[in-house]
């Protein structure tokens, strides 16, 4: 009843594990196998996707395309970008709206960079109000 979908993030060491990986039955790398030695060396930290989440196999054009327009039907509806990294990293406070103008600047051309631009207006006005006589935090 689990599905060990695609985003994963390793340490160093992960190099010379990969290199020990054999061709499964199916005659490919499988990224299960550098993860079952994580496993084994007690290593390993999955985390359930829960309510709100959505994983889709891609691995046809018709599949593919089903999560396309979901991403699209999204991203319409609520106005906002789904995994939007420069827009995770500001709200993380790992840049501040410098560094993410800095980022949109390039883009300012395409609704992407519109959207980063939009990040910064958004949160100074937020601070507006939080700023305003009367107003607490």
């Amino acid at each position: 009843n689990w599905a060990v979908t695609g985003l994963y993030f390793y340490d160093n060491q992960v190099v010379d594990i990969a290199s020990q990986v054999r061709p499964s039955d199916r005659g490919e790398l499988e990224i299960t196998s550098v993860n079952a030695v994580y496993l084994d060396q007690a290593q390993l930290r999955a985390e359930r996707l829960g309510r709100g989440y959505c994983w889709f196999d891609t691995g046809t054009h018709e599949m593919l395309l089903e999560a396309a327009n979901f991403v699209k039907t999204v991203e319409q509806r609520q106005s906002m970008r789904i995994a939007c990294v420069e827009e995770i990293a500001y709200r993380q406070g790992w840049i501040d709206s410098t560094e993410l103008e800095a980022l949109a600047d390039p883009l300012r051309k395409s609704g992407y960079g519109d959207y980063l631009m939009g990040l910064i207006s958004d949160s100074r006005q937020k601070d507006d109000k939080h700023k305003q006589p009367g107003r607490h935090r």
